[in-house]
């Protein structure tokens, strides 16, 4: 994922202070060089990465750290709270009626976007609109289409019509009962005059609550330029930052927010309209100095959950708490798991998983793992359905069967059984925890643990 470069280099640089109690001046001033190689070689700019490092360094020398706290955690909890502080808020998008405009150079990812926008305030109880003004690239009408229906969301445009401001006007009547109006511009390859005058024209006729900047993760340093006549042109409210499931640096993104004096709103983590998330600047820091976000991750689960839930009305994932584990909601938790997204991704939101552990690994790892997923549900699709509900009877000629019938090996079949019995006597485990509430008294716990929930993994 874009910015993990950035984050193995930071929490690199920071290990090296393990098993120290105290900081040295050379301490601090080798640990603010390595900070700020790694800053620059994410593309942050450099003006930035001076501030923040000066911030960093006069902290890190003057603050005296709590009783007994070890020198790297005291310099991490410093560059966690600088990053933040860079980073700001989370743009103001409340759920109610408004009207946000997206501006960006083509290739940006506006039109994927505005979808994205649209089915997230879906899930969140209101009926958006898709608005798309873009006469200038071909096929962007299509392409809108299509997003929108895939994310089920409503949609005006017209590819008969070449005036993009007459499209806003009547998309907007069009889709009077929306309560959320996304209004997608057109694209350049630079910001050419015409333009800017083009969307100062729709900004004026739109009136929008918000104007976001659509970035593509890879802009690099020219993001601050870019930003800035965005800026000057219709007011910058948010950024929203896409292709963050690339290999981009990733770090003009963050210029961006600083050159607009203003957030981020949305961060697009792939190609599907569910690849979209809300920002959090806390849990967005948290993940990236490998610290977890249990937040983002609560959001995820119960959102997988009940998309595996609805696709199957005869399966309650809440049935496997109070009764027998079976094959089949193991089955149904591994197709929950592919609903939550690339594991990476997963493992970055989950405290003492991401960051360090994933540094670790080869990097074909999460190939291999999600791998491994796909050949069991190959088996479990070559078992009868008395099988998946009594795993423990299958036997030698069982086994024999079903991996034949599954293309896979008996060692592999032999495999999954084993892993249901491991996942089995984790769920019985909680089914002896008790009640409600002393399920919701560990997960508040697991919260003020560490990882990106409510105040940040520092309580």
């Amino acid at each position: 994922m874009v910015l993990d470069d950035l984050g193995s280099s930071l929490r690199g640089t920071l290990d090296k202070l393990r098993g120290k109690s105290r900081l040295s001046e050379e301490d601090v001033e080798d640990i603010v060089k390595e900070i700020q190689r790694s800053l620059l070689s994410a593309d942050v700019d450099v003006s930035l990465v001076m501030d923040l490092s000066d911030s960093i360094k006069t902290r890190a020398l003057e603050e005296e750290p709590p009783a007994g706290t070890p020198a790297r955690d005291f310099v991490l909890r410093i560059v966690y709270e600088e990053l933040v502080g860079l980073i700001g808020d989370s743009t103001d998008l409340p759920l109610e009626e408004q009207t946000i405009l997206l501006a960006g150079l083509q290739g940006s990812g506006k039109t994927t976007s505005s979808a994205k926008m649209a089915w997230w305030f879906s899930t969140k109880g209101l009926r958006p609109a898709v608005i798309q003004t873009d006469t200038f690239r071909p096929g962007a009408y299509d392409q809108a289409k299509q997003m929108c229906a895939r994310a089920e969301v409503d949609f005006y445009g017209d590819p008969d019509n070449d005036d993009p401001v007459d499209i806003a006007r009547k998309g907007l009547e069009a889709t009077s009962e929306a309560d959320v109006h996304i209004v997608d511009t057109a694209g350049r390859h630079a910001l050419e005059d015409d333009l800017i005058d083009e969307i100062e024209q729709i900004e004026a006729l739109v009136d929008p609550d918000t104007s976001l900047l659509v970035l593509d993760a890879a802009i690099g340093q020219g993001a601050k330029d870019q930003a800035a006549q965005f800026d000057e042109s219709i007011g910058i409210d948010g950024v929203v930052i896409t292709k963050l499931d690339g290999t981009a640096k990733g770090g003009g993104a963050l210029t961006a927010v600083d050159q607009t004096d203003s957030s981020i709103a949305f961060l697009g983590t792939g190609e599907e309209v569910e690849d979209v998330e809300r920002f959090e600047p806390n849990g967005f820091i948290s993940r990236l100095l490998g610290m977890g976000d249990l937040a983002q991750l609560a959001e995820r689960v119960e959102r997988a959950m009940d998309q595996t839930g609805a696709e199957d009305d005869d399966w309650n994932p809440e049935d496997m708490l109070s009764g027998q584990f079976t094959l089949v909601d193991m089955q149904k938790q591994m197709e929950a798991m592919n609903n939550m997204g690339p594991l990476d991704q997963v493992l970055d939101m989950i405290p003492g998983f991401g960051g360090g552990i994933k540094d670790q690994l080869p990097d074909d790892a999460m190939d291999v793992t999600q791998e491994r997923m796909r050949t069991f549900e190959f088996i479990m699709d070559s078992m009868t359905d008395t099988e998946k509900e009594y795993p423990r009877a299958i036997g030698a000629s069982q086994i024999e069967r079903i991996a034949r019938g599954s293309g896979t090996s008996e060692e592999a079949v032999r495999e999954l059984l084993q892993q249901y019995k491991m996942m089995e006597r984790t769920i019985k485990q909680f089914q002896g925890m008790g009640s409600e509430k002393e399920m919701q008294r560990m997960m508040k716990q697991m919260q003020q643990g560490g990882g990106g929930g409510g105040m940040g993994p520092f309580g």
